[in-house]
């Protein structure tokens, strides 16, 4: 049976651009998927056939037990989409933003009233519920962004680089709503390229890149694919590295990489902690005054650079074919930016 979340075989090209080639991917239900890629792998695409707001070429797509191809008002009724960049009427307070989204919704004006009420205090807005949205913090206007995609208590939630440009302290305070959301059994597709994100969210992670899903696993087995431990030496004089070098390549499972502007050595290794001892006593033998020595795991840094050959960059908007997808992008009203630039409202009915 497929999960909460399912596509199979997702084909999209945008004239001579093949924005998803072939995506393949299945997320249980009450787990969370984290979808990295670089800038234009594909990832708003598929977040966007998956949300009913672009028609894939070819392939299936099943979310909350429902062909999104067939009946796409009925998966709009099962969803939340929280886009790159927050979906708010300006001119409206916080509290009317809610409201109107749940009234789209039908939800009586009572029960949108009572429900905006809630998820203002659940976002830490009630303070500013009637100000209009245009004098909100990127913050602020994030959390509204996402508390409107609640509205309804959606089984599934899509969250398309949803903490992009927010400060550490707002990205940690969204990061504990998503994990009550998912202990209270929702199932999450998110879109990141903050790699801390995707290991701290995420129960698995789809590395995607040119449209294909090129890694599927979870943080701990991606990790493993790129090696086990690592030595880290940096060394206090710059013409002790040579010597360094080769003392670490003498313990080491494979090549080593030298920083020199850092005067850091990294090589693989196994044998952990009593390794470490050894290597330390060998660099003293030789005389190599270190300032700093440690052992550590491979990060997901380490996997998306092995797997996509350059490292995550973090941007404000992604390049093409993803370019802007997500730009006016509803939370939870299945309100989009279409293709040909519409921004029609979908009221889910």
């Amino acid at each position: 049976m497929p999960g909460a979340i399912y596509a199979e075989g997702l084909v999209k090209t945008f004239g001579e651009v093949k924005a998803l080639d072939g995506v393949d991917l299945e997320v249980p239900e009450g787990t969370v998927l984290g979808l990295l890629g670089p800038n234009g792998a594909g990832k708003t695409t598929a977040v966007r056939v998956l949300t009913t707001l672009l028609k894939p070429d070819s392939g299936k797509a099943v979310v909350a037990g429902v062909d999104v191809l067939r009946r796409p008002n009925e998966v709009r009724r099962s969803i939340g989409l929280s886009g790159q960049f927050a979906a708010v009427d300006e001119y409206l307070t916080g509290r009317e933003n809610l409201q109107m989204v749940g009234q789209l919704y039908q939800l009586s004006a009572r029960d949108a009233k009572k429900r905006a009420a809630t998820l203002l205090e659940r976002f830490h807005l009630a303070d500013a519920a009637d100000r209009t949205a245009k004098t909100y913090s990127g913050g602020m206007r994030r959390r509204l962004d996402l508390a409107a995609a609640l509205v309804v208590s959606p089984p599934v939630m899509f969250m398309d680089e949803p903490t992009t440009g927010l400060d550490p302290r707002n990205r940690q305070e969204l990061w504990v709503v998503i994990e009550e959301l998912v202990s209270g059994g929702t199932t999450l597709l998110l879109t990141t390229q903050y790699l801390e994100e995707a290991d701290r969210l995420a129960h698995d992670i789809a590395v995607v890149d040119h449209g294909k899903v090129i890694a599927r696993g979870t943080s701990d087995q991606l990790k493993a694919r790129t090696g086990g431990e690592r030595v880290e030496v940096v060394v206090h004089e710059r013409e002790h590295i040579a010597t360094a070098r080769g003392v670490l390549e003498g313990f080491g499972k494979g090549e080593s990489v030298v920083e020199e502007h850092t005067r850091k050595i990294t090589v693989p290794v196994t044998g952990g902690a009593k390794l470490l001892a050894e290597v330390i006593r060998e660099l003293d033998a030789r005389g190599v005054e270190i300032d700093d020595i440690g052992l550590r795991r491979p990060t997901l840094d380490d996997v998306f650079l092995s797997l996509t050959g350059h490292v995550a960059e973090v941007s404000e908007t992604n390049g093409a074919p993803d370019a802007g997808a997500g730009a006016g992008t509803g939370a939870g009203t299945g309100t989009g930016t279409g293709q040909d630039g519409t921004g029609a409202k979908e009221t889910a009915k």
